[in-house]
């Protein structure tokens, strides 16, 4: 099975290349060819390197020349970065992204539609968000980057319809926790908040501590993005929220306390704006059952979470009481 992984060398890609080549199979069936697509990469052993930009006819044409049996689309100009130049995101999230959907049906040998599991987010659902969100929430995405996603999701669907691809998208949440780097993301507080924690250092939240998020690690994330290229969906909607964990700022502060020992009550203050709270900190209950029924999955507990984002393992025994408990 021949597998390609656009926007490999960003966070989520990078996560999801460990797991395909620890792994060596999705769904049962051995990777034969794992193919990696960015702008840089680093050579990988076991992996096939591709560097340039998706909306480049050239590298439609390799793609087409290697015609994989499962992609992983991931490359996408982030939501910030998206809403600062719209023609950029029109370039690469909406334009290259169809491209690509066409490549690779025009590639595929007659009657194997490939299995494109597509990176769309919960950016689509707009702000501000009903309690709950449902399957029948609609969606009326406030961004630029959220309304280029939906439509590349409606899009993917007709293109299984008409039985070209097997379309599986999936809306992610906040993603945790991202290099402190700048991203593009608004949402990127949510990782960097947990970076100073475990370092024992002073943060400014700019949400209020009872602002809720929706919270995955990179690990848990990547583990869903494989499931899905594998799960049988059925005659199902091919769009689905991955299922999440509802958590309010003061409830991770207090999990990172209690796993690092710091007082983070005290390290971090909170000086909410009030775009960014309207946005990235009111999400409501998630009606997520569907998503579940498929076989996807949250992180189970805050605790196993920041472990899981923090890359702190999977340990059992209860994390150390704070020295100023």
């Amino acid at each position: 099975m021949k597998v390609l992984v656009t926007g490999a060398g960003g966070f989520i890609g990078a996560h999801l290349l460990g797991l395909l080549r620890s792994q060596g199979a999705i769904g049962g069936r051995a990777i034969d060819s794992l193919v990696a697509l960015d702008h840089r990469l680093d050579s990988m052993a076991g992996v096939i390197t591709l560097e340039g930009d998706l909306a480049c006819r050239d590298i439609q044409r390799r793609i087409a020349q290697l015609a994989p049996d499962v992609c992983f689309h991931l490359a996408a100009v982030p939501g910030g970065a998206a809403e600062a130049d719209p023609l950029l995101s029109r370039r690469i999230n909406l334009d290259a992204t169809l491209d690509l959907f066409q490549t690779l049906a025009d590639a595929a040998p007659r009657g194997r539609a490939p299995v494109v599991v597509y990176a769309s987010t919960i950016a689509v659902y707009g702000s501000p968000l009903p309690d709950p969100v449902t399957p029948a929430t609609p969606l009326r995405p406030p961004m630029v980057y959220g309304a280029h996603k939906l439509a590349c999701e409606i899009l993917l669907t007709d293109f299984t319809r008409r039985g070209l691809l097997d379309g599986r998208s999936l809306r992610l949440p906040g993603i945790v926790a991202r290099p402190r780097a700048p991203s593009g993301l608004v949402s990127a507080f949510m990782s960097d908040l947990m970076h100073a924690l475990a370092a024992g250092e002073p943060f400014t939240c700019p949400v209020s501590a009872d602002a809720t998020a929706w919270w995955m690690s990179a690990r848990r994330c990547v583990q869903n993005l494989a499931h899905a290229a594998s799960m049988d969906p059925g005659n199902a909607e091919r769009a689905w929220p991955l299922p999440v964990l509802r958590l309010s700022i003061s409830q991770v502060v207090h999990t990172l306390s209690r796993i690092h020992a710091v007082h983070g009550e005290r390290l971090v203050r909170y000086s909410p704006q009030r775009s960014v709270e309207a946005v990235f900190g009111r999400y409501p209950v998630l009606d997520d059952r569907v998503s579940r029924a498929l076989g996807l999955r949250d992180d189970g507990t805050p605790e196993a979470l920041v472990r899981r984002a923090l890359d702190l393992g999977y340990r059992d025994q209860a994390a150390p009481e704070p020295a100023w408990a």
